[in-house]
């Protein structure tokens, strides 16, 4: 468990308030039909309430979702600017390629405060053609990625791209390295829904330890293999990462 004195989420506060989803997983594959009810009503206001803007002070990380770019812009804004502000480590997910194309104005007024972007391949790709990048090479958009404008100097950007099956791409300083992800049998994925959230939250469980980028993608790769085993978002009682 992260303590909220270190870690703050706003991608947890939009799923405490999504009521229903729907499903559909068909060998591996899976298609989602989510209601988001209240999430898609979350305002600026709640967060300013002194009992919750008093745990983003707190923080010294920060991680928000790309999905809460439809719900309240308001919100990212004031905790990325919190954080440059007082040289703390803000993060975002590119989450879908539907918002790297329809909410791309968004995406990029608060790219220049992302310090780590997370995405996947897909998300990459759409990502370079909606800026007109002329390339599908994962690897050299995760580069172009790192290297965009940034609001302050503090961090450099580190893109973090996964490939499913194949190796993570990490980006930062101008060049690239790829670590290998857990082997898994096709007999043994039962279900990728959560995948992508599970290698966030596993990599920022080793970041704000402060532990090298090696463990964190490690740890990262750990919980998405775990969660893709089972049905649901669901893990073991214990996990059993070294």
């Amino acid at each position: 468990m992260i303590c909220k004195k270190i870690f703050f989420c706003l991608r947890s506060v939009c799923l405490l308030l999504e009521e229903t989803c729907q499903r559909s997983v068909v060998g591996g594959e899976r298609s989602l039909i989510a209601n988001l009810s209240a999430a898609n009503c979350y305002k600026v206001d709640h967060l300013k309430k002194p009992e919750n803007w008093a745990l983003v002070e707190k923080a010294k990380f920060y991680y928000i979702a790309g999905f809460f770019l439809t719900v309240s812009p308001e919100s990212i804004q004031l905790v990325s600017e919190h954080a440059a502000a007082n040289n703390k480590v803000f993060t975002m997910n590119l989450s879908a390629p539907f918002i790297c194309e329809f909410f791309k104005d968004a995406q990029e007024k608060f790219l220049p405060y992302m310090d780590f972007v997370f995405g996947n391949e897909t998300e990459a790709r759409t990502f370079s053609r909606v800026h007109g990048w002329e390339t599908e090479d994962v690897e050299q958009i995760a580069i172009k990625i790192s290297q965009l404008p940034k609001a302050t100097g503090t961090y450099k950007r580190t893109t973090v791209i996964t490939q499913g099956a194949d190796p993570v791409v990490v980006a930062e300083d101008g060049k690239v390295t790829k670590y290998p992800v857990i082997p898994l049998p096709k007999e043994k994925l039962v279900d990728t829904n959560g995948a992508g959230d599970a290698f966030v939250g596993g990599f920022m469980s080793q970041l704000v330890k402060e532990k090298s980028i090696e463990e964190c993608v490690k740890a990262g790769c750990y919980a998405s293999n775990v969660v893709i085993q089972r049905s649901g978002c669901t893990y073991p009682e214990k996990p059993d990462f070294n």
